[in-house]
């Protein structure tokens, strides 16, 4: 066996497996030698995470420290495992264990040497090699002997989420509030999004990779509780995550009050005492009375029309539809109340028992499966239990030769992995599948026949009655078949105002609408990117670079006074160039406590400094003030250009708003670096400018279209304004988001002239485009004016915003305009 675990009793193993090999010293190890039976013994020092080559060979490395041998010159190695061995010891290691080698090829890392100018060496361990790995573990009897006999005797400490600090390693335990089932990210590995509550009430949301799927939290439905063990904690937009670390393992368990405390994990090794099963059960009875109970499990009886929810169920068949989709048939137990679709495919691609599925047809449903759950799909085993998640329901009209226009209820699982959507098969001890079971078994078969792609139960009349009453409109079905690409960060309360009755009403309101973006503007990026001020509103271009070198240039035309030069706050530095009629230039470096810093925490002034100079030096000190010598001190510039420049961000003031003070009012910050440009505004006077994206935004929710108008500095598109013009990344992002929410080339405009054939009724559609008149009977020749609209009409996504309405007087004309607030890109779309 590769892999062999030797139990030990009171530190003395049970078994002598190695007692044929001879054990080798860390320091007589050498390239070249055969080392076939022969094996090396230490301490599990340092685990890397699983990996994998361009091949797709899992790579796992360790560093082993030897124990007898502590003295030793060479006391540790690093050991590569590869293929089926890296993957099974990634199951079983952990730090502090003692592991053994066997069968192992030595090599040089010739790239690298010690600082004695050695060369590090390294072991090569991989199955074909035939190398064997022993790990001494400790046995438990507390709990059952197959899944919890060998653990490693380690005691973790937890540390309560409202106690954690970025940096740093942890262990936690958590109820889940909210989580994503392992997808495969745009990398190699797969990802989890994992939100956790402990009774601090202090939630942690976790994001969760590892190259195997297995390795992922086993997570079936909130409420579940988890345990992970070397989290790292880490601060991202201020707000504070988890992620994976080296040797990062995980646990769940059933959050149900008096269900049995099994762990779900991939690993057959693992630590959990009596004191864990108490932290699960507290944190059981305290869920029981803190957390809602997950009310997104919908049984397929209590399904509705325009609803997202989870379902439990067992698959019966599966089918490939096309390249893009997949068809599921699954079933309950019960019957859905209203007639069901179902995809017309050939018995022969289907797998699965089909006189099972005649049997059952008035109980199954049809789900399609989009994009990246297709593959997931197709890797299901029929007769597999399932919870599916952020399944979706829509109403499809259906044409009958036998009966009228009927809608239809439609189960789709949409592409992507917004709202936690996708897969899980469910192992057949979970609680959830024996309660699927009886009502499997106790299932009513009986039931109306289905044709006509269309399965009809008792409840088709008042399925009909909701159609045709006008509570579901077409438009309302169309709008539900995307989530929104934007969310609400506040005013849940409010309800969702159709644009035309908006349109109706008077300001000042505020709504909230559902609508697709069909056009903005400007639609050149830079043009977007304003400055403006908080105090008195007003709005100003950035200035360009012309412009600011132009200001510089004429504040240089003045020569630095010599008696402000070198005081209590700065030493002063000045040259005379040797272009432009000896320029004189002064630089100034601002001290803190008497002492000149670093460049990278200081602040310099300069004086006569031209656009190119003074990016020069901001891109070597913390900050830079272009300033003027004045009567009795130094002053800023001119707020026509920046205040104060930071690497490449400029920091503008409002010239209106701001009353200047002297340089030397600076003194009261030098002690409280770094320079804070709030904080300097505030001692110099200034009211600083705010970089705002300003749009307007052309809204259409099927009923009505309006301009919205944006003026947003970093929440909407979670893209700081002040920065997007100097970074090529969050240009590329805004030009994403923008091309996403409202697709180039999908509106034209032309003007033709057309013949029409005497048949043609005036339905919007064009039967020839001609110039020549024979084979019609032609009509008078009209010169018409065609919009296409929405030639890809799914191709824009749904919007969902918080507008308030406001009076503006132009003259003697007013008029109401509106603005979009609370409202920010979904981080899916980002």
């Amino acid at each position: 066996m590769p892999l062999e675990l030797i139990k030990e009793v009171n530190g003395v193993p049970e078994v002598e497996l190695l007692s044929e090999l001879n054990k080798v010293d860390f320091s007589s190890l050498q390239p070249g030698c055969d080392y076939s039976k022969k094996y090396i013994q230490g301490k599990l020092s340092l685990i890397s995470s699983l990996t994998y080559g361009g091949n797709r060979t899992a790579v796992l490395k360790i560093a082993l420290q030897e124990q007898e041998n502590s003295n030793s010159e060479i006391n540790t190695i690093n050991v590569l495992f590869f293929g089926k061995l890296a993957k099974d010891c990634a199951k079983v290691f952990y730090e502090g264990d003692t592991i053994a080698v066997a069968g192992f090829t030595v090599l040089s890392a010739s790239s690298s040497t010690s600082r004695d100018g050695k060369h590090c060496l390294f072991l090569k361990a991989f199955e074909d090699f035939r190398s064997t790995v022993y790990v001494y573990v400790k046995s438990v009897r507390d709990f059952s002997a197959e899944s919890m006999s060998l653990v490693p005797a380690t005691h973790y400490i937890y540390t309560p989420l409202n106690q954690l600090k970025g940096g740093t390693i942890v262990n936690v335990y958590g109820v889940v509030k909210f989580f994503k089932p392992p997808y495969l990210s745009k990398g190699t590995d797969y990802c989890s999004v994992v939100t956790i509550v402990d009774q601090t009430n202090v939630k942690l949301t976790c994001l969760l990779f590892s190259g195997n799927y297995e390795a992922l939290p086993i997570i079936y439905k909130n409420g579940d509780i988890v345990r992970f063990h070397r989290l790292k904690i880490q601060v991202y937009k201020k707000e504070t995550q988890g992620i994976t670390s080296s040797g990062f393992s995980s646990l769940t368990f059933e959050g149900t009050l008096g269900a049995p405390i099994i762990p779900r994990t991939s690993s057959k090794y693992f630590n959990f005492t009596a004191e864990d099963h108490k932290m699960v059960e507290a944190l059981r009875v305290w869920a029981s009375t803190h957390i809602s109970p997950s009310s997104t499990l919908v049984k397929l009886c209590d399904v509705q029309p325009l609803q997202y929810f989870d379902l439990t169920c067992q698959l019966l068949g599966k089918a490939e539809v096309d390249g893009a989709s997949y068809l599921l048939k699954v079933w309950d137990g019960t019957r859905t109340p209203f007639p069901s679709w179902r995809v017309l495919i050939q018995d022969l691609v289907l797998e699965g028992d089909l006189s099972h599925i005649h049997r059952l047809q008035n109980l199954t449903v049809d789900i399609l499966v989009y994009d990246n759950h297709v593959q997931v799909a197709k890797s299901l085993k029929v007769g597999s239990f399932l919870r599916i998640y952020s399944l979706h329901t829509k109403l499809q009209s259906v044409n009958s030769e036998n009966q009228a226009t009927l809608l239809a209820l439609e189960f789709h699982l949409h592409g992507g992995t917004s709202y936690g959507r996708g897969i899980r098969v469910l192992p057949e001890s979970n609680s959830d599948v024996d309660q699927l079971k009886k009502v499997l078994e106790s299932a009513d078969l009986t039931a109306n026949q289905c044709f006509d792609g269309i399965c009809h139960s008792d409840h088709e009349d008042s399925f009909r009655t909701l159609s045709s009453s006008g509570s579901v409109s077409l438009y309302e079905v169309e709008r539900c078949q995307q989530l929104s690409a934007t969310i609400l960060t506040d005013h849940q309360y409010l309800e969702k105002t159709p644009i035309c009755a908006i349109l109706k009403q008077k300001a000042p309101q505020q709504y909230r609408i559902r609508a697709k973006l069909r056009s903005f503007k400007p639609r050149i990026l830079f043009q977007s990117v304003k400055l403006h001020c908080p105090k008195c509103h007003a709005l100003q271009e950035v200035p360009h670079e012309g412009d600011l070198d132009t200001i510089l240039q004429e504040g240089a035309s003045k020569t630095p006074d010599i008696k402000l030069q070198n005081t209590s706050l700065y030493d002063s530095k000045m040259w005379t160039t040797t272009d432009q009629g000896e320029r004189k230039v002064a630089v100034h470096f601002v001290k803190n406590n008497g002492i000149l810093p670093l460049s990278n925490d200081c602040l310099i002034l300069i004086e006569g400094g031209t656009l190119g100079e003074i990016y020069k030096l901001a891109n070597k000190f913390h900050s830079v003030i272009p300033v003027r010598s004045g009567h009795e001190d130094l002053e800023v510039l001119d707020l026509s250009a920046p205040f104060l420049i930071q690497g490449k961000i400029h920091h503008y003031g409002c010239k209106q708003c701001s009353t200047l003070r002297p340089i030397k009012t600076l003194n009261s910050l030098v002690d409280k670096t770094p320079w804070i440009p709030s904080s300097v505004a505030e001692v110099l006077g200034i009211v600083p400018l705010q970089h705002v994206f300003v749009m307007t935004f052309t809204l259409d929710d099927g009923t009505g279209v309006l301009e919205a108008y944006l003026m947003d500095s970093d929440k909407f598109f979670q893209i700081p304004a002040s920065e997007v013009l100097i970074n090529d990344g969050l240009q590329q992002s805004m030009d994403m988001i923008l091309d996403m929410f409202c697709p180039s080339g999908i509106k034209i405009a032309v003007v033709l002239w057309i013949t029409f054939d005497s048949s043609t009724r005036c339905s919007g559609q064009i039967v020839s485009i001609t110039s020549t008149a024979t084979d019609f009977l032609l009509w008078p020749l009209f010169l018409l004016t065609l919009k296409f609209e929405d030639l890809n009409h799914n191709a824009y996504p749904w919007l969902e915003c918080f507008i308030k309405s406001y009076n503006v007087t132009s003259g003697t004309e007013q008029q109401i305009c509106y603005q979009i607030f609370d409202t920010t890109v979904a981080e899916d779309v980002i």
